[in-house]
């Protein structure tokens, strides 16, 4: 029982509490170094991540790795909106002009196009008050 007390008030010391952190610090340290040795060897190779469209060779090197993605411009949109000058998202209720440069975070497949602003409105479209 004295040797818990003498124990107790050795570390409550400035002294105790120095030499305890040190001794944390190095055992944190240790068991790190350990838990990483134990996790590397022979057999694992780590983590693959492997995409959709991605192709390989045999020695595991990436060939093509990225899609590439198809941004029409706006004389295009115009060409694929058969002669329409107004545009909305299916999923939305405003509608743009075809050269109106708020609408241009809408996908193509998300867009409906209009000949006409009447057109536009009767389909319940509001005008977005960016494209003026």
């Amino acid at each position: 029982m004295y040797s818990m007390e003498k124990i107790k008030q050795f570390i409550n010391s400035k002294k105790g509490k120095d030499i305890l952190t040190v001794v944390i610090v190095i055992l944190v340290g240790l068991g790190s170094f350990g838990l990483g040795r134990l996790s590397k060897n022979g057999e694992n190779t780590g983590i693959r991540i492997e995409y959709p469209n991605q192709v390989t060779n045999q020695a595991g090197n990436v060939i093509s790795a990225t899609k590439i993605q198809y941004t029409p411009t706006i004389s295009q949109i115009t060409e694929n909106s058969n002669g329409k000058n107004y545009f909305a998202s299916n999923r939305g209720t405003k509608y743009y002009s075809i050269g109106c440069g708020a609408g241009k975070t809408i996908k193509q497949e998300n867009r409906i196009y209009f000949a006409s602003t009447e057109e536009a409105e009767k389909a319940g479209y509001e005008p977005s008050s960016s494209c003026n």
